[in-house]
């Protein structure tokens, strides 16, 4: 048992406050990875506001990248000094969505509450999603962590961990595009950024980017967009359909967590195309669409978690986009911060000016 620093969360809602926990060794199968890096997703403000619930207190934090400091029993293809990026994507490897090749969708998840942080009086600490990482270490499990190479900027690396293989994957993964396909993506954040680059990394024809601000919409051209739509326009779903030569999108992925969105989203598709739900609204928040448009157009409502993204495939290959120059990453990270910053840097987030900011160890 050693004692770290993080940022933990007593109360939804309130400032998060720096003190000293507890950390355990790392048990069989897991990793110790001191951090360099982590960057505040808009997840983890939510899980901080208590938009989903869970135990307090806790310690949120789950984009981050750093190096492995001490390995548990039976862990194999790691060393100390291996250069890592840690997800929340937690596999344990037997249940039927694991052996199917989604991970993402694990059927049996990790209990945070009596994992290997505590406060330093020893009382229960959530460990959030698998991750704790708003703190100088961590202690997660081996099928959380991929390899990288140790010359690669940890604050560039540690988006990999969850914005940009939830938008790249959704465009490769869940959306399946192809060649010469329209789409629309709505929500110019970090996350829609990235399904724009995914999408013209797989070769769409048009891409509309669709959110609240000229600035945001000028941005995502800079990743791929071909065409931008204010999302306060009346009906925007109609200059899409003239940006695409009077037809639907082949998919329309929402990036954002608003109930306005999804049901906005069918609006914009063609015959046959399918709607990529990304963004996760509030548990209470509900939406509309008509089934029966839906159902005689062929149409899809499709869930995405993370991108459905397989870790070890997908990660090493957006490494090698970015140092070919082919997957933008330096350029979403708005700012840097130490961990004594971290209320600021959300509060900056929570602006919706930010792309991704980033805590540096």
């Amino acid at each position: 048992m050693q004692t770290i620093k993080a940022a933990v969360c007593r109360e939804f809602g309130a400032p998060l406050v720096i003190e000293e926990i507890q950390l355990a060794d790392p048990g069989v199968g897991e990793v110790e990875v001191t951090l360099d890096a982590v960057a505040i997703c808009h997840s983890d403000i939510s899980y901080a506001e208590g938009a989903w619930g869970g135990h307090l207190p806790a310690v949120y934090g789950h984009e981050a990248a750093g190096v492995v400091t001490a390995l548990g029993d039976g862990v194999t293809g790691f060393q100390t000094g291996d250069a890592v990026v840690v997800t929340l994507i937690r596999a344990c490897g037997t249940c039927p969505n694991c052996a199917g090749g989604q991970p993402t969708i694990c059927e049996n998840p990790p209990d945070g509450v009596n994992g290997p942080i505590s406060t330093a009086d020893g009382e229960p600490l959530l460990q959030a999603m698998a991750c704790g990482a708003f703190a100088e270490k961590v202690v997660v499990h081996r099928s959380q962590i991929v390899k990288i190479p140790g010359d690669m900027p940890r604050d560039a690396a540690c988006l990999l961990s969850c914005g940009v293989i939830t938008g790249v994957g959704a465009a490769v993964n869940a959306a399946r595009l192809r060649a010469g396909q329209d789409v629309v993506v709505i929500g110019a954040g970090g996350v829609g950024l990235n399904a724009i680059q995914g999408a013209r990394i797989a070769g769409a024809r048009r891409i509309v980017a669709v959110d609240m601000t000229e600035d945001k919409l000028e941005i995502a051209k800079e990743f791929g967009a071909t065409h931008g739509i204010l999302a306060t326009e009346p009906a925007p779903w109609r200059r899409a359909y003239k940006a695409f030569g009077g037809r639907g999108a082949d998919a329309v992925m929402v990036t954002v967590g608003a109930a306005r969105a999804y049901d906005e989203a069918p609006k914009y598709l063609g015959w046959g195309g399918k709607a990529i739900m990304i963004g996760m609204p509030h548990a209470e928040s509900r939406s509309e669409y008509s089934p029966m448009n839906m159902s005689y157009q062929g149409q899809a409502l499709v869930g995405s978690k993370m991108g459905d993204t397989v870790i070890q495939r997908d990660i090493p290959w957006m490494v090698d986009l970015y140092q070919q120059g082919r997957l933008k990453l330096d350029e979403l990270i708005s700012g840097r911060w130490s961990l004594d910053q971290i209320n600021d840097a959300i509060t900056d987030t929570k602006t919706g000016s930010a792309r991704r900011n980033v805590i540096l160890f």
